[in-house]
């Protein structure tokens, strides 16, 4: 018996020992927890529980040139309720009035209202939602109701708010105004156009609040005021005028679906600044209707074909080697260099024609003879032209994706025999219909090339924070005569020329028509051939203000119709007669102060009559009648007047004395 004692003396001091290290164990675990890493399960614990939120900045707006409003961040409230948070009395007594005041701006009445927040507040619900999807006006009047005014911690009011980008003008210019957001699939920022080239302006600063995590996983706000503000953005000002948009816009609509084509571009820019004033890029949908799609206008570089002549004809009159006068012989509309041909889109030729005249009828043969004959042995010297004009880099636009040109060299490994003809009709070569509109606009601007502008200045409301100048690309692509010569040659090209279907004398154009066969190498994996029809070019002919490209890719070749001058030249017409019929007018009035005889004669005759000291009625056959009128009623008469024109009949004869407040009659002529 004293053994078995001993044995669980044994297990019961063993036990206490186990239990004594246990205990220093939990009390030097407690010790390093408490002291030596405290901080981090600290900062761990509030971290899980307590964590700063970013408040998004309100992004600027974009404005367009004349103050319409592009793009703009419209906040959305959500209102949400911690129904533990009021004490009892206070919910009691605002409860029935809060319902009250709900009604008023949702859609529900009192007692639902009263019903839920009762419910909450039974359920213990801290984030109960009471609406979403509200205006500023609306978040402002209902954080303002009983209860919710007494704020987040006695009234139990919660706000959530999120920034939506809304375009005022729907999908008019969409890619050219553009976004900047973050792709949820890959994290990746995206963006295009205005509201991602200046992004750094727009976004402005984001703000910070601090919230603490409650029941069921949510959060809500800790206090009132928010720990960093946010900062809005700057305004952007572009130089688009919507106006002008919307002319471009659907001109370039009516043809794509008239035409069934694929689609198009086009771009309107005011001739000495640059400012781009329109620019639309529509793609067809499989259902057949149009949409912004890709910036074609600025990152589609493709074979232009004709329009590219112009790069030609000014070649050749500033290197001097023939003038617009010379005559070539088209050869029956068809010329051979290397066993392959080059051929006229009229059938037989033109017969023998001068140079400018080739070029107003936009002949191959022509053309290619004229580049052939003089740069044969140096194409380098051609070469060099293209490039002092800046068509072999890109604009350096602020927009991403600009599409890069390609202008062969001679020695390159690509160049061959057929490569200078085959440029000389814009071939073997590509461009973006941007750049080709840049360097038409050069021409219209005096020789001076522009860079095409999309953004004239950042503002902070009325505060100029940075303005775009006007940036010259090149200040003289030409001497003065060769302009003056390629200046009539694109007006006659209008008049008499490829475009003649699109003169008008009511007012002047100058451009050159275009039509090239795309992919017609038939390349593996590309589709089959097809057409681009373009048209660019300036208006007024004689004191341009705008410029403007129309290109139209792959119209429905059905119609046997799918020239430049039938199908983009119409968009470029209809936009310069919108703009010129519709618009106010702005001229000037001019010799506002020369004098003209018969009114100097008629206002002699009244002076003479008014400065009398009249007791009788006088004669006033033959007086303007507003004349008269004035002159009797400053005697104190009542005039009634019949017809329009000058005095022919007076009720009361001259020389009858003047009694006041008599009526008098005007027959006018």
């Amino acid at each position: 018996m004293a053994v078995d004692d001993k044995h669980i003396s044994y297990r019961i001091y063993l036990v206490a020992v186990f239990i004594f290290l246990m205990a220093i164990a939990i009390v030097v675990k407690l010790t390093n927890i408490q002291w030596v890493e405290g901080d981090y399960y600290r900062k761990l614990a509030k971290q899980r529980t307590v964590r700063n939120f970013v408040i998004p900045a309100n992004k600027g707006n974009i404005y367009s040139a004349d103050g319409s409003l592009l793009a703009t961040s419209i906040p959305n409230y959500e209102i949400r309720f911690d129904a533990k948070a009021p004490k009892t009395e206070t919910f009691e007594k605002y409860v029935k009035q809060l319902s009250d005041s709900l009604e008023t701006v949702l859609d529900r009445p009192s007692g639902y209202y009263e019903k839920e927040l009762r419910k909450a507040r039974a359920n213990k619900n801290r984030y109960y939602l009471i609406a979403r999807n509200l205006s500023y006006t609306e978040y402002v009047k209902i954080k303002g109701f009983p209860l919710f005014n007494l704020g987040a911690f006695k009234g139990g009011i919660i706000v959530e708010q999120e920034t939506v980008r809304k375009h005022p003008i729907g999908k008019i210019a969409e890619r050219t105004i553009g976004y900047d957001r973050i792709d949820p699939a890959t994290g990746v920022e995206v963006g295009k156009g205005i509201e991602w080239a200046f992004k750094n302006y727009l976004n402005g600063k984001d703000g910070k609040i601090l919230k603490q995590k409650i029941a069921k996983g949510q959060w809500k706000p800790i206090r009132d005021v928010n720990e960093v503000d946010p900062i809005d953005g700057y305004d952007v000002i572009s130089t688009i005028d919507v106006f002008i948009q919307d002319i471009a816009h659907h001109a370039l609509l009516k043809q794509l679906e008239d035409y069934e084509a694929d689609h198009g571009c086009v771009v309107v820019m005011e001739t000495q600044t640059g400012h781009v004033k329109a620019i639309s890029n529509l793609g067809r949908a499989e259902d057949g209707s149009y949409y912004e799609t890709t910036n074609y206008a600025i990152a589609e570089s493709q074979e232009p074909g004709s329009t590219f002549k112009l790069v030609d004809l000014m070649a050749i009159l500033e290197d001097k080697v023939a003038d617009t006068s010379k005559v070539y012989d088209s050869q029956g509309g068809v010329v051979k260099y290397y066993g392959k041909s080059v051929r006229d889109s009229h059938h037989g030729g033109y017969g023998k024609v001068s140079l400018a005249r080739g070029f107003e009828l936009s002949s191959n043969t022509v053309m290619v003879q004229a580049v052939y004959e003089n740069y044969k042995n140096n194409p380098s010297k051609f070469v060099n032209h293209i490039k002092s004009w800046g068509l072999n880099k890109t604009l350096g636009l602020h927009f991403k994706g600009e599409g890069r040109p390609y202008i062969p060299q001679p020695g390159d490994k690509h160049w061959s025999g057929t490569t200078l003809p085959w440029m000389a009709f814009g071939y073997n070569v590509s461009v973006t219909p941007m750049q080709t509109l840049a360097f038409y606009n050069s021409v219209a601007n005096d020789g001076v090339m522009v860079k095409p502008q999309f953004v004239s200045e950042i503002k902070e409301w009325n505060k100029t924070i940075k303005k775009f100048d006007v940036e010259v690309i090149n200040p003289r692509v030409c001497s003065p005569e060769t302009l003056k010569k390629v200046r009539a040659v694109l007006q006659n090209v209008v008049k008499k020329g490829t475009g003649s279907k699109l003169y008008s004398k009511d007012f002047s154009m100058a451009g050159k028509t275009g039509t090239a066969q795309v992919n017609y190498g038939g390349k593996e994996g590309k589709s089959a051939l097809y057409y681009a029809s373009s048209f660019v070019g300036y208006f007024p002919a004689d004191h341009p203000k705008y410029s403007c490209i129309v290109v139209v890719h792959k119209p429905n070749t059905a119609r046997n119709n799918y020239y430049g001058a039938d199908v983009a030249g119409p968009v470029f017409k209809r936009i310069a007669q919108k703009i010129f019929t519709d618009a106010p007018s702005t001229n000037k009035i001019k010799q506002l102060d020369s004098k003209i005889a018969k009114q100097e004669v008629s206002y002699e005759k009244y002076e003479k009559e008014a400065n009398k000291k009249l007791s009788q009625i006088p004669d006033l056959k033959g007086m303007p009648g507003m004349d008269a009128i004035a002159l009797l009623e400053n005697l104190g008469l009542k005039v009634k007047v019949n017809g329009m024109g000058k005095v022919k009949n007076q009720s009361i004869q001259a020389g009858t004395s003047i009694s006041k407040n008599t009526t008098i009659v005007l027959e006018l002529s």
